[in-house]
């Protein structure tokens, strides 16, 4: 592992603006993870609710899954045309809407509407947050920046664990009690990042890549009609066609991992809402601590040898991960599985965005990986249909890893390295 400082490094560097570039980039990613875990987190009791399978409720995540790409295409645009800052506020706040009226949905086939609406929000969000940060941030440290970035979205897993844990069942500690909210109030409680769209308002500059792009295609229009971005993705297709295959394995290594995990646990396991909440916290952490050491390390490797390194690293974790008895043993697989998952992802924001072009760069990353999860949508609700079939999530989610471990690592050895290129307009 690299020393301490190879890892705060890089963030020494950084002046205030681009400070607060990165941090809203990892919020709006963090919030928008949490919202999307609030709802995996309580699949059982909303199955409970409105009297059907956690199978069923899945078909939530799916329809959450498949409309991403429509946000990443519609929002990518919106951003390589008009700035990555007023679109990044408009993610925010359409997520943020959304989470709250899932609050009140009536029936199960109006959450399930809301979830796909919520589908084109959140697909948005992580393209032009990443297009945000990596034109803002210098190249030096650059895979640093990425691990910690993706890791947003694990740290977003942790406050739904902790969400879950404390405040779905509620709690009394020494006389201090705090009254259980249901998955209803979970949501309520998921509205709140609205409120980062205002600090983005405030302190987040433009993208200083996106505004020299601006002034010369404004230089072009006086020459030439015609839109620069469709010429760019013409010469970007076969790249572009590897990512959404690169993806599609990336998103059924996270989303294998971890969609029915906690499902897993309640329902197989037995085990109570608070030791959900605390394994679901603990992976979350491990989670971060493998993007940040595998983004690092992939400074040093290149981001094709740090993605066949973890991926391949997680297989043998299965056995606690899958096999597990106890709270304890599985609760250490999973820490030790997402350390993995996470870091192999942790390469991702950098590794797609060194890959764009300019003048697609909201759009193509972003697209590329929400297309990733529109092929792999089927997979919460399948994994859940197949061990409600077989009487067993263990096997399901074992042969899950093995398999897609074994694609991510194939694909990403065979994909062209790209570290440390400029983040130039073109």
């Amino acid at each position: 592992m690299l020393p301490p400082v190879s890892v705060l490094g890089p963030f020494r560097q950084l002046t205030s603006s681009q400070r607060h570039v990165f941090l809203a980039a990892f919020l709006g990613w963090t919030l928008d993870s949490l919202d999307f875990f609030l709802l995996v987190f309580c699949v059982n009791a909303i199955a409970g609710e409105f009297r059907t399978n956690p199978s069923t409720v899945l078909g939530a995540v799916f329809l959450t899954q498949a409309f991403r790409p429509v946000g990443a295409l519609l929002f990518g645009m919106l951003a390589d045309r008009y700035g990555r800052r007023p679109v990044l506020m408009a993610n925010i706040l359409g997520f943020s809407v959304i989470e709250f009226a899932c609050a009140f949905a009536p029936t199960l086939n109006v959450l399930l509407v809301l979830r796909a609406l919520f589908g084109i929000a959140m697909g948005g969000e992580w393209g032009v947050g990443a297009a945000l940060a990596f034109e803002s941030l210098p190249k030096e440290g650059r895979g640093t920046f990425s691990g910690i970035l993706q890791e947003g979205y694990a740290f977003g897993s942790i406050l739904a664990s902790a969400a879950f844990g404390l405040l779905f069942a509620g709690f009394h500690w020494y006389g201090f009690s705090v009254p259980a909210l249901g998955w209803r109030g979970l949501f309520i409680l998921g509205a709140t990042p609205a409120l980062l769209a205002f600090y983005v308002q405030a302190r987040v500059p433009e993208s200083p890549v996106w505004l020299a792009g601006a002034r010369k295609r404004m230089a072009r229009t006086a020459v030439h009609s015609g839109p620069v971005w469709p010429r760019e993705l013409f010469h970007f297709i076969p790249t572009f066609l590897f990512l959404i295959v690169l993806m599609t394995a990336f998103m059924s290594f996270s989303h294998g991992t971890q969609d029915v995990y906690p499902t897993f646990l309640a329902v197989q396991m037995k085990l109570s809402p608070q030791a959900i909440g605390l394994i679901g916290v603990l992976y979350g952490i491990g989670s971060i601590a493998g993007g940040v050491v595998f983004g690092t390390l992939s400074e040093r490797w290149g981001r094709k040898r740090a993605i066949v390194t973890a991926a391949l690293l997680a297989i043998p974790v299965i056995p606690l991960y899958a096999f597990g008895h106890s709270a304890f043993t599985l609760g250490a697989g999973a820490v030790l599985m997402q350390f993995m998952v996470q870091g192999a992802w942790g390469v991702v924001p950098a590794y797609l965005t060194e890959l764009s072009p300019a003048p697609v760069r909201a759009t193509a990353p972003g697209l590329a990986y929400q297309l990733g999860g529109l092929i792999t949508s089927w997979n919460g609700k399948g994994q859940a249909l197949a061990a409600e079939r077989w009487g067993s999530y263990r096997a399901v989610l074992a042969i899950t890893v093995v398999v897609v471990a074994l694609s991510l690592a194939a694909l990403a050895a065979m994909g062209r390295e790209a570290r440390g290129r400029e983040m130039i307009d073109t």
